[in-house]
């Protein structure tokens, strides 16, 4: 496809008068500039004389306190000695705190805390949080015993609620043993 190349002269014509445009907008902008100035609003004058005035008048009256008051240091002194006699009559007697200390669950090997677990969720429908108190293990025990309990198929979990709640499938109260039997806490 064949391009047509103007003149040199048209190209320098294009750019000239591109230049000339740029140059005749600074022009107007900065006459504009200069029209547009006009002297500070008569209205902001008189409000900042009225603030003006005001704040003279705060000054002096500033002056006066200060000339009134007593020198800094008895001030403070006047008010740090009641405060001393307050604080000399207040006594606090403390009783040592009597530790209170939770009932652990003994230590059971896997088998011991599953069915324990299985026992709980045959009264009803618990949270991985409810059994994770009611054991007493951390968070991440919990979980990792919840999950191979639902692997292996003893428990259901209910995926349609947040937090996931856990109960007993048949297979669970069978390795269980009677399904009327059930541990409590």
């Amino acid at each position: 496809m064949l391009v047509e190349i103007p003149d040199p002269q048209i190209i320098a014509g294009v750019i000239v008068a591109f230049f000339v445009g740029i140059f005749g907008m600074l022009v107007y902008n900065k006459i504009k500039s200069f029209t547009n100035q006009k002297g500070p609003d008569p209205s902001h004058l008189s409000r900042m004389e009225y603030y003006e005035r005001q704040l003279i008048d705060m000054k002096i009256r500033m002056d006066a306190l200060d000339l009134e008051e007593k020198s800094p240091v008895e001030a403070v002194l006047e008010k740090i000695e009641p405060m001393v006699e307050k604080k000399e009559q207040i006594v606090v007697k403390k009783e040592p705190e009597k530790q209170v200390q939770k009932s652990r669950m003994p230590n059971m090997d896997f088998k011991g805390v599953a069915e324990h677990v299985l026992g709980l969720i045959t009264l009803k429908e618990m949270t991985s949080r409810d059994i994770q108190i009611t054991i007493g293990r951390s968070r991440e025990h919990t979980s990792r015993l919840m999950k191979r309990l639902f692997e292996e198929g003893l428990v259901e979990r209910n995926t349609k609620l947040k937090p996931f709640t856990y109960k007993i499938t048949e297979k669970g109260r069978i390795k269980l043993g009677s399904p009327e039997q059930a541990v409590t806490a």
